[in-house]
């Protein structure tokens, strides 16, 4: 071993040394440093990557829960509005019209005289019916003088029995002609009755088809009888209504309802149901409702359309979601909603009474479940989602569909807000 020189020189290779060696330790830790660096970033801007890929393949949607009302539901349907009595009248007897007494929108009295036709064929042939009449009367009192004074000379054998029987026939012959005769004056003298057109029945006048000298054909010529007015009872009103299979056994006969017509929608009239067909007809599944309405002011219009309103149990009362939320599949209706592990679970569902904007579902949900509105068709059971807040812009359909309402009955057909 060799001896440390007095100059150090062999202190200062080993300081150098070392120094070296440090520096190539700094130099490779730098150098593992930035490789370390370079690979986390790499790894984390894939992990970025994959949280973006993850996240752009979810879709996102928006919820709405299920609407019920612990209310009674009101079921809106449209309803034709007939007269109580609707009659058109015609003539029963030929002729020209001579006068008339009543216009359109004229109200009329039971027995009120609407018009007189002219006759001249009809009188004629009453008074040739009432001179047959006079004819076969002296012809009948002839014979059964005759008769009877025949009658007498047999009793004391003057005559002949057969001669006694020609004369009684002849008699009972006379007194058939008779007969005849006088019902046929009755006949012509009803006809000629018809000459004066009166009301049925109290009511106004909606149409009148004739005027002063038109030729009057009671279709005895064979041709189509002419109407000559038409009459209608409207302080009573008929409205015919046709309830949907799924509600037809919750309508019966006394049960109230009223109407709303769509230039009016805030006045209501009463009404009372006063008979049901009792059978759903095979067409159109519906079962046809008569509702009477009291109309003595004359408010409402013969042959006007309106809405009924029925209201119906709280326990008929189905859940309710926007139109937007259904898919409609070739294996029947469903609707979209949102599970625990935020994946679509397809339900089928059964539907009720549209509403409008809303529509009735019958069954098939709970009512707790996040149902999505404005589906993709192209959406999947198990399909990741991402449930985004909804964009109502402060509106009362969204507040209305975003939670379920408790105590009011769902928004009609036209007032849904």
């Amino acid at each position: 071993m060799e001896a440390q020189r007095p100059d150090g020189s062999d202190s200062s290779d080993q300081a150098k040394a070392k120094r070296t060696r440090w520096i190539a330790l700094a130099a490779a830790v730098a150098v593992l440093a930035l490789a370390a660096q370079g690979i986390w970033s790499r790894y984390d801007a894939h992990a970025a990557l994959e949280r973006e890929a993850e996240h752009a393949s979810q879709m996102s949607v928006e919820v709405v829960l299920p609407q019920k009302s612990s209310g009674a539901l009101d079921l809106v349907l449209p309803g034709n509005v007939q007269a109580f009595l609707d009659t058109p009248i015609y003539a029963r007897t030929n002729g020209y019209l001579k006068k008339w007494y009543a216009d359109i929108g004229a109200h009329v009295k039971n027995g009120q005289l609407l018009a007189e036709i002219d006759t001249p064929e009809v009188d004629d042939q009453l008074r040739a019916a009432r001179a047959d009449l006079a004819n076969a009367d002296a012809n009948y009192a002839l014979a059964k003088s005759t008769a009877d004074r025949w009658t007498e000379m047999f009793r004391s054998k003057s005559v002949s029995k057969q001669e006694t029987d020609e004369k009684v026939g002849d008699m009972l012959a006379k007194k058939a002609t008779l007969d005849a005769a006088r019902f046929n004056v009755a006949r012509l003298e009803k006809t000629q009755s018809f000459q004066k057109v009166y009301a049925p029945f109290d009511g106004t006048v909606t149409a009148r088809n004739v005027d002063v000298g038109a030729l009057i054909d009671a279709g005895s010529s064979g041709g189509p009888a002419k109407e000559l007015f038409h009459v209608v009872q409207a302080d009573r009103l008929r409205v015919y209504v046709n309830v949907p299979q799924g509600y037809a056994q919750q309508v019966r006969a006394q049960q109230s309802a009223y109407l709303t017509l769509t230039e009016t929608p805030s006045r209501h009239y009463p009404g009372t149901v006063a008979r049901t067909a009792g059978a759903v007809d095979p067409q159109q599944r519906t079962m046809l409702v008569e509702v009477d309405v009291d109309n003595r002011g004359g408010e409402l219009l013969p042959g006007a359309y309106a809405q009924v309103h029925f209201a119906l149990g709280a326990g008929a009362a189905p859940y309710t979601l926007p139109g937007n939320a259904l898919l409609f599949r070739p294996d029947g209706v469903k609707v979209a909603s949102v599970d625990a592990q935020r994946k679509v679970k397809l339900l089928p569902v059964s539907l009720g009474t549209d509403f409008g904007t809303r529509v009735a579902i019958v069954s098939g949900l709970q009512g707790d479940e996040q149902v999505i509105l404005n589906p993709q068709d192209s959406i999947v059971d198990g399909a990741p989602v991402r449930i985004v807040p909804r964009k109502d812009n402060g509106s009362a359909e969204g507040a209305a569909a975003s939670s379920p309402a408790r105590g009011a009955a769902p928004p009609a057909a036209g007032t849904q807000s």
